[in-house]
């Protein structure tokens, strides 16, 4: 047991490590020599639990739908689920260098050997389903395309984190998704379910 924690807690150090290596650098320019110096582990230990950068680059990858699949929603509307979740994944954006790493090796999916595409998709899946119970709920306008919604709300995120990364570092990005919501929710929402939502940031101890 005591050797199954330690080859965990090495492979948890190799992939944090890879994680903010891909952020600062980017796929093409990140080095396995760069991210062992940062892991502080031999390079038996790196190629042991990663045959390649691209191996440990998609491993990176997975970061996003781990932290997905740990966040819950302290709401029972779709709609506000649906904020909530764009404000967390600002934060995470923010917080989590793991989730950072994987978004820029997500966007340089042209990179590996297979486009990796799961990740859009996952997203996109996640912003259709809320969609769809928020339409069985009677709370969007009647005739509305789900699946051209949900591409275009995963689209927008991508497009306002980006321009937040390169423009402040990402500081403005959570104003950002406050300003996205304020703009597309009238569009998507009927009046009397619009009412009943928050489109300002709901997590405790955020302002």
């Amino acid at each position: 047991m005591a050797r199954q924690a330690r080859a965990l807690a090495t492979r948890q150090a190799v992939l944090l490590a890879a994680a903010e290596v891909f952020d600062e650098r980017g796929y093409a320019a990140a080095t396995m020599s760069e991210i062992l110096e940062r892991a502080g582990v031999t390079k038996g230990a790196l190629y042991f639990h990663f045959r390649s950068k691209e191996e440990l680059a998609l491993a990176v990858i997975e970061g996003q739908g781990a932290w997905l699949s740990t966040w819950r929603p302290t709401s029972d509307s779709p709609v506000q689920t649906l904020i909530d979740l764009g404000y967390a994944f600002a934060h995470a954006l923010l917080d989590d260098p793991m989730v950072r790493g994987s978004i820029r090796l997500t966007i340089e999916h042209g990179s590996f050997t297979q486009p990796q595409a799961d990740t859009y998709q996952g997203w996109s899946d996640v912003t259709r389903g809320l969609l769809e119970r928020a339409r069985e709920a009677g709370d969007l306008h009647p005739g509305l395309d789900v699946a051209a919604a949900a591409g275009v709300i995963t689209g927008a995120v991508t497009g306002i984190q980006l321009s937040s990364q390169v423009l402040t570092g990402r500081q403005d990005l959570v104003q950002r998704m406050a300003d996205l919501w304020t703009l597309i929710l009238p569009g998507l929402v009927q009046p009397h379910a619009l009412a009943r939502l928050s489109v300002a940031e709901r997590v405790p101890g955020r302002s």
